[in-house]
């Protein structure tokens, strides 16, 4: 288990993503996969109101809508719940009305009391931070949601919050979710993984497996012949350094038995501040080699393979 920040939450290192619900996966597939998390000792799943509207005939809220009737029928004890705000198509931005607004329709569709956790999905330059931050603090003071967090926010502007945070008198975020994996690094590294470890956040990465290149399965710009986004995503990190990339998760993860998938994500746990990489699966087959990374704790050598292979060069290095 593993403590996120300074918060109270206790959880599984690894998040199940939601991103999959009400898009790839149906109804039932839903259900299957977060029943299959679940036995398999999974409490942690990530969601946002926004998902997914990108779908020709969603309107957005669809995963948290499928969640909240899975945990109605299900009632399991010690679940996490993660879900963001200000993308909504409904919601846009994070006045302090619209945060609010999308607060109160997450829990509808989620049908509980309180979220766990609450993300500031994306920056939203047009209103002032200090309006932004007091209407999450409202939201944790009136009981709406438990702990606040921040997704997609530059360290710049992550330090400026808990900087607001400290003059209002108000809890800071307890976490930051950036787009981080093995096959992109820098930006986190450089610039969020500092301000993490100065103020006690924990980073919860998305894009864990890179788009699924990080399962092993696309090996080349060919591998992404069916034309989906997801696969032409994950098919464009098919680059030399990309290739070694996965060709040392295969022979790491041989060693202990484990799949490319899980030794990506077992990588990226033991990165520092990494309290839970979100990953998610439109397959129940898919959910075991993601709980495997929970139980896979690579050694110092494997992982400083794993560094050098992917290293990256540093925007202060010099030419």
């Amino acid at each position: 288990m593993t403590q996120i920040g300074n918060s109270d939450l206790d959880v599984l290192p690894l998040s199940l993503g939601g991103n999959v619900f009400g898009w790839t996966a149906d109804r039932d597939a839903s259900f299957r996969i977060l029943d299959s998390f679940v036995a398999g000792g999974g409490d942690f799943i990530d969601t946002a109101d926004v998902y997914s509207a990108w779908v020709p005939g969603n309107s957005g809220g669809e995963s948290e809508t499928l969640i909240g009737e899975w945990l109605a029928q299900r009632s399991p004890d010690n679940v996490t719940i993660a879900t963001k705000g200000g993308a909504h198509p409904e919601f846009k931005g994070l006045a302090a009305g619209t945060v609010r607004a999308a607060a109160e329709a997450s829990l509808q569709r989620l049908g509980v009391e309180t979220i766990d956790l609450y993300w500031a999905h994306f920056d939203d330059a047009e209103t002032p931070l200090e309006e932004t931050v007091a209407a999450y603090a409202a939201l944790q003071r009136d009981g709406l949601v438990r702990h606040v967090a921040v997704s997609n926010y530059t360290a710049d502007r992550i330090r400026e919050w808990v900087r607001i945070a400290d003059e209002q008198g108000v809890p800071r975020p307890v976490a930051i979710q950036p787009h981080y994996n093995l096959v992109h690094r820098n930006d986190v590294e450089e610039n969020i993984l500092p301000i993490a470890e100065e103020f006690g956040m924990s980073l919860v990465p998305y894009y864990a497996l890179a788009s699924g290149f990080l399962t092993g399965k696309y090996r080349s710009v060919q591998d992404a012949g069916d034309g989906s986004p997801r696969a032409e995503g994950a098919a464009k990190y098919a680059t030399p350094q990309g290739i070694q990339i996965i060709d040392a998760l295969e022979r790491i993860g041989a060693a202990h038995d484990a799949s490319i998938t899980t030794t990506a994500l077992a990588w990226l746990r033991a990165q520092p501040t990494v309290a839970a990489p979100i990953a998610s699966a439109s397959r129940t087959e898919q959910v075991v080699d993601l709980l495997a990374s929970t139980r896979l704790d690579l050694t110092a050598d494997e992982v400083d393979e794993l560094n050098r292979v992917s290293a990256w060069t540093p925007q202060t290095a010099s030419v």
